[in-house]
């Protein structure tokens, strides 16, 4: 998961998510599974078997033990699944609203010449319009990859800070080399 992703996570959700082993299975348990070990089985991938074990051990008030790779599944799932409703009134928001994008980077530069185009570190707070959440989250949905991603919040930077929306710096063209912190507002 990279900068970008996790910036987007982090505005949807109004709570965090459970931060122990014990409280993230009990979710799946609970609100995923609706109790039924085959679906807890689906739901997180793994083997009938061991959903059984988790669900006991979950009646006797014990952790389920697990495996590192089994403690990811949980982990995936659980962000996955975590306040739905609150993610889908989040995203319609941004898509219609936009969102304010603060981040701090290496942009490099193409324009005209006699400028120059060395990369320059720069620290940017923008409301970005709802067509650049829409294209982040259809790339996200997409599984875009990181650059790909980044490219996204470029051109949106490109056109809505950098050329003041076609108000100047008609030939710029803008990289984003390094994101240094990235946070996002809904």
């Amino acid at each position: 998961m990279g900068e970008i992703d996790e910036g987007l996570e982090r505005a949807e959700r109004t709570r965090p998510i459970p931060v122990h082993l014990s409280t993230r299975v009990k979710f799946l348990w609970e609100k995923v599974a609706k109790e039924d070990t085959k679906a807890l089985a689906k739901a997180a991938g793994i083997s009938v078997r061991t959903a059984q074990r988790w669900a006991r051990a979950l009646k006797e008030g014990e952790q389920p033990v697990m495996t590192k790779a089994n403690e990811k599944k949980v982990e995936q799932v659980v962000r996955a699944k975590w306040q739905p409703k609150v993610r889908r009134r989040v995203r319609r928001d941004a898509e219609k609203n936009g969102f304010m994008l603060h981040i701090s980077g290496t942009f490099g530069y193409s324009a005209a010449g006699g400028s120059t185009d060395d990369p320059r570190p720069r620290t940017i707070t923008q409301k970005m319009p709802g067509d650049v959440a829409k294209k982040l989250y259809a790339a996200r949905d997409a599984g875009a990859t990181r650059a790909q991603q980044e490219r996204i919040l470029a051109e949106g930077l490109r056109e809505h800070y950098f050329k003041d929306n076609g108000r100047r710096a008609a030939g710029l063209d803008i990289e984003l080399n390094d994101i240094a912190w990235l946070d996002v507002e809904l």
